[in-house]
């Protein structure tokens, strides 16, 4: 929505990770000193840890892109708690290889196979496993034991570990990971971005999808920004996607800092009432009048605004769509109250026994048929927008 009222050629805050927005802050500028450094050694482990949302996909998608994959062959495994032979399985399935139905030993033999013939052909291979916190210690040593094929005194094969802060903890501190932990050459943690960082991040992102300027930011945003997502580059995009819809949503082409404030508030009390647990789910009743059903839906998903909250700014992105709502409605009743006085002058003008129309009782039940139409078609779009609250989580959704 946002994108088309601003002019991008796309969302520039995506959540999902793509190189194509790689930017190059000063922690992930080492981390790429580390990852070239360690790949050019050939062998052994190569970490990087970084909390969730720290930019650890969007860093390997970036390495990625920058390898020749005519000299490097690359697979990827997304763990989840995987044990030793699991692990096995996986990692043969990562490079193509069909061991469905086997057993270990032959899931062994098929990737040592594997990378002698890549190591005849020229490519070296990398074993790319993300979230490697989730691990068993038995995959962890099965993953150390595949770095000891060798091809003469030529390693075959070399593995990059990405993960949270607690798998940085685990291999440091677990007696039982000393073996693997002598062979990483190469470890990095990510940081968060610095507060200087948040105002280039921005216009990197903004200016990969067409950006000349509209929207303009206050410079005040920036250290507020930083303050409210620690510099984490996936809280950042969330926040700044809420921000830019509610630019849009009202028609600003400047972002001030009291809207970003009330993203901020908005989406703390999202995160409240998430983890709510005495939270009703109220499921308004459609029978109701009109009026009467929107009250429930406020209550159901967002708190009455005090009389404080006048400025629309401050209203946050739910209260505009029921406003919209109840707007719809009054219109509604207007149109009907203008209906209704057109059939009682009819009837009027047939009871006093002046000239009645020959068509009057078609135009009657024509007008009724009308009246009819409005209810069904607007009860429509409340019904929808009731499911819409319930199954979208209605400010997370917008």
């Amino acid at each position: 929505m946002y994108e088309e009222f601003y002019g991008f050629s796309e969302r520039p805050f995506q959540l999902t990770p793509d190189p194509a927005f790689y930017f190059e802050s000063i922690t992930h500028k080492k981390a790429l000193s580390y990852l070239g450094y360690g790949l050019n050694q050939g062998e052994g482990f190569v970490v990087i840890t970084g909390e969730v949302g720290a930019g650890k996909s969007t860093l390997v998608a970036h390495l990625k892109q920058r390898l020749d994959d005519r000299r490097m062959t690359v697979g990827e495994v997304v763990t989840s708690a995987l044990d030793g032979e699991e692990m096995i399985h996986v990692a043969a399935r990562s490079f193509g290889l069909d061991v469905e139905g086997g057993d270990k030993a032959s899931a062994l033999a098929a990737i040592e196979l594997f990378l002698h013939e890549e190591a005849r052909q020229g490519r070296r291979v990398l074993l790319i496993v993300d979230e490697a916190q989730n691990l068993s210690i038995g995959a962890l040593e099965e993953l150390r034991m595949l770095s000891n094929f060798q091809l003469g005194s030529h390693p075959l094969l070399q593995t990059l570990l990405l993960g949270q802060p607690e798998f940085k903890h685990l291999l440091a501190q677990s007696d039982e990971l000393e073996q693997l932990r002598q062979r990483v050459i190469a470890a990095h943690h990510l940081e968060p971005m610095q507060p200087g960082e948040m105002e280039p991040y921005v216009a990197h992102r903004l200016e990969h999808v067409g950006w000349t300027g509209n929207p303009e930011f206050a410079s005040a945003i920036w250290p507020r920004l930083h303050k409210a997502t620690g510099g984490i580059p996936r809280k950042v995009n969330q926040v700044m996607n809420r921000l830019l819809l509610m630019g849009a949503l009202e028609e600003q082409s400047v972002l001030e800092i009291d809207m970003l404030d009330a993203v901020i508030e908005e989406m703390t009390g999202d995160a409240a009432a998430e983890t709510a647990a005495e939270a009703p789910r109220v499921r308004p009743d459609r029978n109701l009048p009109a009026s009467d059903a929107i009250a429930q839906a406020r209550t159901r998903v967002a708190p009455a605004p005090s009389a404080a909250d006048v400025d629309a700014r401050q209203k946050g992105l739910l209260d505009v769509q029921i406003e919209a709502i109840e707007g719809a409605f009054a219109q509604r009743d207007k149109h009907m109250a203008a209906l209704r006085r057109e059939i009682e002058k009819l009837a009027a003008s047939r009871g006093e026994g002046g000239e009645t129309p020959a068509d009057l009782d078609k135009r009657l039940a024509a007008i009724e048929a009308r009246l009819d139409e409005q209810e069904r078609s607007l009860r429509h779009v409340l019904s929808m927008m009731i499911d819409y609250f319930e199954s979208a989580g209605t400010r997370e959704a917008a």
